[in-house]
């Protein structure tokens, strides 16, 4: 497993106030700007407690404002303290965040001179309508222009995309999917809006102008955008903002909840099990195989995945083994004649259900209605 060194440049580079932004609340970074010499005291600091097993796996990743908005001073004497450690092989990878507009030729010649390896767009969406109103300053030509000039130069390409921006709809998120599964990135993270503190969207909020996604119709969408990026092979590294004190102080409101990803691959894990036993024929119980780390998404968040099993009478259909061998977030089913021509061990038993909570197929997380995706 890689070691990331995180290098934090909070609103750097970006003349852009976006609706949703607050840079020092999501970062939960307020101090002076970094300079070349503390990124090399941060470097050593920690490779002096990375582990044996971490070396030779260390990533430097600068995070925070737009990277290649920053005058080529900058960017050169950020990338310059990072060389020392890279040409000994010390420092494997280097990462940084950017906007598409900020990508032009004589940009990536100075990163690819420095030895970037991988790029992260912040893209947000696809839709030129969603982006004037979120008051990006980009729009979709950028986005894939900039997508070409980093393939140009075999960059590794990340993009990140939000999901619940003022004027989307379900429609247009959509579309943002299948545009960014055309563009092929190597990786994407997910995020839902979150009203915060000193933003745009907050003023916008408080007038009655936006209207929320609840946490539960964010963790659906979420689920559908991960399962498409999935079927495409484009993983989906992160979905939800790194929980941090300072986030957490600063957020007004919006579908937060530090394990959102675990939310998000429970609801897809609970669709995997519907589905797995929806194409058993006959009524005698299978038993139910997955990986020995992904119990707890199976189960759901205080068991919600069970009860919902319960519900739709399917809990009884099986029984439930776990086998180091399993990849992560999938399920098999063995049995008798049916599925493998011979008996296999039984599988564990499942515990005494609590009550109903949460999550469910109908979307009851926060008793609010959220039947459409329509962001006003």
């Amino acid at each position: 497993m890689s070691l990331v060194i995180p290098i934090f440049i909070p609103h750097e580079g970006c003349p852009h106030n976006c609706l949703f932004c607050n840079q020092h609340s999501i970062s939960g970074h307020v101090a002076a700007p970094v300079t070349g010499a503390e990124v090399g005291e941060t470097i050593r600091t920690w490779l002096a407690r990375a582990r044996p097993a971490n070396r030779g796996q260390v990533q430097v990743a600068f995070y925070g404002g737009s990277f290649t908005g920053l005058p080529s001073t900058r960017q050169t004497e950020l990338l310059a303290a990072v060389q020392p450690f890279y040409q000994q092989g010390l420092v494997r990878e280097i990462r940084l965040s950017t906007r598409p507009d900020y990508i032009d030729r004589d940009r990536l010649d100075l990163l690819c001179h420095h030895g970037v390896s991988i790029i992260e767009l912040g893209v947000q969406s696809c839709d030129d309508g969603v982006l004037r109103r979120a008051g990006r300053g980009h729009n979709r030509a950028d986005i894939e222009q900039a997508v070409r000039l980093i393939r140009e130069r075999n960059i590794r390409l990340g993009i990140q995309l939000m999901l619940g921006l003022p004027e989307d709809h379900f429609r247009t998120l959509r579309s943002t999917v299948e545009t960014v599964i055309r563009l092929r990135p190597d990786f994407v993270r997910l995020y839902p809006v979150l009203v915060l503190r000193g933003s745009g969207l907050e003023e916008l909020y408080h007038r009655g102008g936006y209207r929320l996604l609840s946490l539960g119709r964010a963790v659906v969408l979420a689920a559908f955008m991960k399962k498409r990026f999935d079927d495409q092979g484009i993983r989906v590294v992160r979905m939800g903002l790194q929980p941090s004190t300072d986030l957490e102080q600063s957020l007004v409101a919006g579908p937060y909840h530090p394990a959102f990803g675990e939310l998000v691959q429970s609801r897809l894990m609970l669709q995997r099990t519907r589905q797995a036993l929806a194409g058993v024929p006959g009524t005698d119980p299978v038993t139910l195989v997955i990986a020995a780390r992904d119990q707890s998404i199976f189960r759901g968040l205080r068991s919600a995945n069970l009860v919902r099993l319960r519900q739709l009478g399917l809990l009884d259909r099986f029984s439930l083994r776990v086998d180091p061998e399993q990849p992560r977030q999938t399920l098999r089913i063995v049995g008798t004649d049916w599925a493998a021509g011979t008996q296999t061990p039984p599988g564990q038993p499942l515990d005494a259900l609590p009550s109903p909570s949460f999550l469910t197929e109908n979307d009851k997380s926060t008793g609010q209605r959220t039947a459409s995706f329509n962001q006003r």
